[in-house]
């Protein structure tokens, strides 16, 4: 296999394993807070918002770590590690415990952050300056993959169903919990780049470590990524590009839990609110691959922006149908839900077609940033993509701890505005990547 098709091979095989083991968690996260719902009368008492809160805000703080990690163990085999644990934390909804339902929310938090730092690692070892956004493409489609298929099998297991039984729960998170290890083995399949530049490393620190991999060494390395962490996290770039990088965390909490626990409160969706719950998740990831045509920026001299302006217009479209179709209390409603009307009779195809657009104008946004990063760090692609995961995750558990006490025009309110200025931060980002290449002679298009 040539060179350039080893890369591709393992561009396929990082996107299929992520695939799978998103297909069991995003499956997880979106029908938490419903299973957990039904779970509080009983010796059970926990919150999927707070578990999420928990696992998002542990993740942004061993964003500072996991390059350290990543650089000591190496991208492939901190990645297979992550899983186990991202399956661990799926496996304990087949019998619910209180304590190791926190447990894992931590474990998982900190497994979340090494394994997407080594994906981002990974994924700009097998790319160049031409490939960056036709990879990140790639890998983001097959990831996307999950929402469609966890979630179509929960549509059609819990069809007309008002409650979630002790069988259902079991039969659902078994499942999910195999799947999650499936995924997890195939990171075995990735080959070793040969040649390639260790994470963290600056020309300095390849002087000292020499062809040397011993204890000493390593512990070197780790040092240097994590002080370019901190370097980094305070360039003029990476300080623009956090404000998006803030919004797609907001976001992030809405559709993959917020938006389905509202769907699932309304009373008048009748005896398809639990179901519609998946339905709604499927929508949302043929959003996400529908939104690979983010790729087309390549071919024009426009750059990224146009796709990140597509982005941000359509969820605020989406966002203001969400206003006029949803109860304002239905992420807080309890467990019998809300008879609430909006601003409209509350309508199934309405609230589907914003599952659609919130996840076109995600899919938008994490290509584009993901494409960036690569550009812009190509030689220091795991603390960037580590800072990446820290802003956006320790959004993502601000809003998931909000989201237990506000109601859904101030949640909709907070990223429409956090939304307007996090695109305009990027097309700053972008103009000046864009002089970049021109001050180098290269074509814009390029990228």
């Amino acid at each position: 296999m040539s060179p350039e098709g080893k890369k591709l091979f393992n561009i396929i095989i990082l996107g299929v394993s992520f695939m799978f083991i998103f297909t069991a968690f995003q499956s997880c996260g979106n029908i938490a807070q419903t299973v957990i719902t039904n779970l509080n009368n009983t010796d059970f008492h926990g919150s999927g918002y707070t578990s999420m809160s928990i696992i998002y805000g542990v993740l942004s703080a061993s964003n500072l770590i996991s390059p350290s990690l990543v650089a000591i163990v190496g991208p492939q085999f901190s990645m297979v590690v992550s899983g186990v644990f991202y399956s661990l934390y799926i496996a304990v909804f087949i019998q619910p415990a209180t304590w190791a339902f926190y447990t894992a929310s931590v474990l998982i938090g900190i497994a979340a952050a090494v394994l997407w730092t080594a994906q981002g690692n990974c994924l700009t070892e097998n790319s160049d300056e031409n490939t960056i956004g036709r990879n990140s493409g790639i890998f983001w489609a097959l990831l996307q993959f999950s929402l469609i298929f966890g979630n179509l099998y929960i549509y059609l297991a819990w069809q007309g169903k008002t409650h979630i039984s002790e069988s259902d729960r079991r039969t659902v998170f078994i499942a999910l919990t195999v799947i999650s290890l499936v995924g997890t083995v195939l990171f075995f399949l990735i080959r070793k780049q040969e040649d390639t530049k260790a994470p963290g490393d600056d020309d300095s620190t390849n002087e000292i470590m020499g062809e040397s991999s011993s204890a000493r060494n390593k512990m070197m390395r780790a040092v240097a990524a994590f002080k370019k962490s901190i370097t980094l996290s305070f360039t003029k770039e990476m300080l623009l590009l956090s404000v998006t990088t803030a919004y797609t965390g907001l976001v992030l909490t809405f559709f993959s839990g917020v938006y389905g626990t509202c769907i699932g409160a309304v009373n008048r969706f009748g005896s398809e609110e639990k179901s519609l719950i998946g339905l709604s998740g499927i929508f949302i990831g043929v959003g996400e691959i529908l939104g690979i045509f983010g790729l087309l920026s390549k071919k024009s001299r426009s750059g990224r922006n146009p796709v990140v302006m597509l982005g941000i217009l359509v969820h605020f479209i989406a966002f203001y149908l969400i206003f006029f179709n949803m109860p304002n209390d239905a992420p807080i409603a309890p467990m019998e839900g809300t008879d609430q009307v909006a601003y409209m009779i509350p309508s199934k195809e309405v609230a589907m077609l914003c599952s659609f657009l919130l996840g076109l104008g995600d899919s938008c946004f994490n290509t584009q940033l993901l494409s960036i990063l690569g550009f812009l760090y190509s030689e220091d692609s795991a603390p960037a993509f580590a800072i990446f995961k820290f802003v956006q995750s320790i959004c993502a558990a601000v809003a998931y701890f909000y989201s237990n006490y506000f109601l859904l025009q101030w949640q909709l309110l907070i990223m429409v505005l956090v939304g307007f200025f996090g695109t305009i931060t990027f097309f700053t980002v972008e103009w000046g990547a864009a002089a970049a290449l021109a001050a180098r002679g290269s074509d814009y298009s390029s990228i």
